[in-house]
């Protein structure tokens, strides 16, 4: 199994400081160690038999300070990385390239849900800074030459904004994180999800089922998502879906266990769309061995 979602971060020092307030105050809920480091990591994926796993970037430092994923992703075979960059930072491109100089690191978060001020510490559905994000060409063209993952966190009312990027250039490779913050009340075949059906026709663009223990409003298995899921597989097909558990950010409510297990659960879902979806479409959808 391949766990296309979960976060680590290392200890907090004079040189890397623990910054965020709004993420220090989401781990002292979770239930693993406050430091929940790459090797803690691995001892849980050996314990839920995960073989290898995406560590985006936790922002618990400065958010465009990726030393600890570069770190550890160059450390660990089992583990492939997905940085943080600001597009619009002077410095943009200098800092993609030794992001993914680096080996492991596969691409690249854009918080699209975060205020651009505010990155990483609230959401706030209404920005749209990701549109104007669109006009930095040399950076787009820079994530195509090194052949960078681009992985989004938008809400769905976003998801406009998102398939003008994606019209732009689309020879990306993209991800969409956490069903883009629908609630289980959100209808898949009207309003702003709808607009899934549109980035669907971009075979290089793929969908997460990830993070559904806070999506949902229901406990294990979070069958009150099950629509979603079930609709992603219609319009994407099991080679662009893609399993992940936010572990240990879902912590707060749910063992990796349970993040790992509920798939299983998924009425209509056959062993062989639940194989691709935890084990094959990922590596596929990125290219990578």
């Amino acid at each position: 199994m391949i766990d296309a979602h979960t976060h680590a971060w290392g200890p907090a020092s004079q040189d890397y400081p623990w910054v965020n307030g709004s993420i220090l105050n989401r781990v002292e809920a979770f239930d693993v160690h406050t430091v929940y480091t790459a090797e803690r990591l691995l001892r849980d994926m050996d314990k839920n038999g995960i073989d290898e796993t995406v560590v985006v970037g936790y922002p618990i430092n400065e958010w465009t300070d990726n030393w600890y994923t570069r770190h550890v992703v160059a450390e660990y075979d089992r583990l492939h990385g997905i940085v943080m960059l600001d597009p619009f930072a002077d410095d943009a491109i200098k800092q993609l390239e030794a992001c993914l100089g680096t080996d492991g690191v596969i691409g690249f978060r854009l918080g699209a849900a975060c205020p651009y001020n505010q990155m990483w510490e609230a959401f706030d559905p209404s920005v749209t800074w990701l549109r104007n994000c669109i006009e930095r060409t040399d950076f787009w063209k820079a994530a195509l030459e090194h052949d960078a993952a681009v992985q989004i966190l938008c809400d769905h009312s976003q998801l406009g904004q998102a398939l003008e990027l994606v019209e732009t250039y689309p020879e990306l490779t993209y991800l969409f994180d956490h069903f883009a913050h629908a609630s289980p009340e959100t209808p898949t075949d009207n309003g702003t999800f709808a607009q899934f059906e549109d980035l669907a026709a971009y075979g290089n663009v793929a969908v997460k089922v990830s993070e559904i223990v806070h999506m949902s409003e229901s406990s294990f298995p979070y069958e009150d998502m099950h629509d979603h899921v079930r609709w992603f597989l219609e319009m994407f097909g099991r080679d662009r879906v893609i399993w992940g558990s936010d572990y240990p950010n879902v912590s707060d409510v749910a063992s990796y266990a349970e993040a790992c297990n509920w798939l299983k659960q998924v009425d209509s879902i056959s062993a062989k769309d639940r194989t691709w979806i935890t084990e094959k479409s990922f590596k596929r959808h990125i290219g990578i061995d």
